[in-house]
């Protein structure tokens, strides 16, 4: 008996610490929503927000996420990265908003902008749109689009500034 309270213990001790680590909600606006934790490096935020859309509907595929991250420690700001649930062929990803386009570079399932002045560009131009959609080809050449609001991007986006300022 006192090896199972000993144990349940012990597992609460580490659930616990695991929880403390988690992502913490600073905000919900519109379709974004704001979060803070803390890697052990120092403090990471971000902004992210799930696709109104997604397609082929018979493409089976892990969630899809859009994220604009800041990580104090490492001097990193406006980091935009983009994950479609599933691993990409090289190359093949695409964020566009009306005649706005802009190729990402991508290893596994995450693809990400080249540089930071094309992080600016597209930054402004999430401010500005209505919608971004992500066109992208999984390692079988199957084609994907992720259709994501950019309602709350700005709010979301300050909020994730501010609080890795």
């Amino acid at each position: 008996m006192k090896k199972i309270i000993l144990i349940n213990l012990i597992s609460l001790f580490f659930l616990s610490f695991a929880n403390a680590n988690d992502p913490k909600s600073i905000g919900k606006f519109k379709n974004w929503e704001t979060f803070t934790y803390n890697d052990g490096k120092g403090k990471i935020c971000f902004a992210q927000t799930i696709p109104l859309e997604r397609s082929p509907n018979n493409f089976v595929r892990k969630p899809s996420r859009l994220f604009v991250t800041f990580r104090s420690s490492e001097k990193i700001k406006d980091e935009i990265s983009v994950t479609s649930g599933h691993e990409y062929k090289s190359e093949s990803v695409t964020a566009t908003s009306g005649k706005n386009e802009f190729s990402m570079f991508s290893k596994g399932n995450f693809a990400w902008l080249i540089d930071a002045e094309e992080e600016a560009n597209l930054i402004k131009t999430m401010k500005k749109a209505s919608r971004l959609s992500i066109l992208a080809k999984a390692n079988n050449g199957r084609q994907t689009k992720d259709l994501y609001s950019m309602m709350g991007f700005t709010k979301a986006y300050n909020a994730a500034k501010k609080n890795c300022a």
